[in-house]
């Protein structure tokens, strides 16, 4: 019978404010097996597909896309926040609720002829995810993947990605947000 990963998440109500039910992978990440489980559960998706790296969102998608990158045999990409790579950079905006962030890339590191797979712990409203594809995109690169451990469909964040030509899949679906 296979690993319950969703079991393996704990909920933590009213956090980070009341009335958020708090998605928390640690409980996860911090079981071996569902680790393992669940990074293979994601490469296993996209192996044979002609992926050259994965990208993951700072910071819970370094956890997985990192991982993800050793069990595919492709390199990994960090889409870090603003200040944070050293060296020439790329960056793409992104609103907040109350502003505007930004995420960058080596301005490097990418061209026409990579593959990407975006790669994050949770999807709920889609904003940071959009942001990272817009972003990967400007290098040249093809990105048509995208693979979460969370999705929040209630958020509508994945659908909003679709509408963006990119596939989502996601390891567990938990209702609300």
């Amino acid at each position: 019978m296979p690993l319950d990963l969703k079991a393996l998440v704990r909920t933590i109500p009213d956090y980070p404010k009341k009335g958020i039910l708090f998605r928390d992978i640690t409980t996860l990440i911090e079981h071996p097996e569902g680790f393992k489980e669940s990074i293979e559960r994601i490469a296993s998706r996209y192996r044979g597909q002609g992926i050259t790296h994965v990208a993951g969102i700072e910071a819970r998608g370094f956890i997985f896309g990192a991982g993800v990158a050793i069990a595919l045999g492709v390199g990994f990409i960090p889409i870090r926040k603003k200040g944070k790579l050293p060296g020439e950079t790329i960056g793409q905006n992104y609103a907040l609720e109350y502003g505007v962030d930004t995420i960058e890339i080596h301005a490097d590191v990418l061209d026409r002829n990579d593959k990407v797979l975006l790669v994050d712990d949770l999807i709920a409203t889609g904003g940071t995810a959009i942001a990272a594809v817009g972003l990967l995109r400007r290098t040249g690169a093809v990105v048509r993947d995208a693979a979460f451990v969370i999705d929040l469909p209630d958020l509508g964040g994945a659908d909003k990605l679709k509408a963006e030509g990119v596939d989502v899949n996601a390891l567990i679906e938990f209702a609300g947000h």
